[in-house]
């Protein structure tokens, strides 16, 4: 995760899906991606709704056509099994506001929001 500000943030201390997700998205690995989810995933977007691993593979291998980076983690907080946060994402070189919510089952993403906008 170079060049991410994490300076609110202890890295070793955040949830270790967050991490390999954030991890798997830098190096724009899509196999790294699809093994963060479960077979029964759920990606919600304003975009529109990804129902199931192969959907959501599918939203992905379309989102890391934009090379994702993480610039700065804004805000971050999680429970047992969710985590929400606020973050600057370059997408194509550009600065993006981003947000989203992880919901975590048996180790993996189960369910996630995400969006792009201030």
């Amino acid at each position: 995760m170079n060049g991410v500000d994490m300076a609110k943030y202890d890295i070793s201390k955040l949830h270790p899906v967050f991490v390999r997700q954030m991890e798997a998205l830098a190096a724009l690995d899509i196999e790294a991606v699809m093994k963060n989810y479960t077979d029964d995933a759920v990606l919600l977007r304003f975009e529109g709704v990804s129902v199931g691993i192969d959907a959501v593979r599918e939203t992905f291998t379309g989102y890391l056509t934009v090379k994702p980076t993480l610039v700065e983690l804004q805000e971050y907080i999680e429970t047992d099994d969710t985590i929400f946060y606020r973050a600057i994402m370059n997408l194509n070189g550009e600065p993006e506001h981003a947000f989203g919510t992880l919901v975590v089952r048996d180790g993996r993403i189960w369910r996630q929001t995400a969006g792009f906008g201030g």
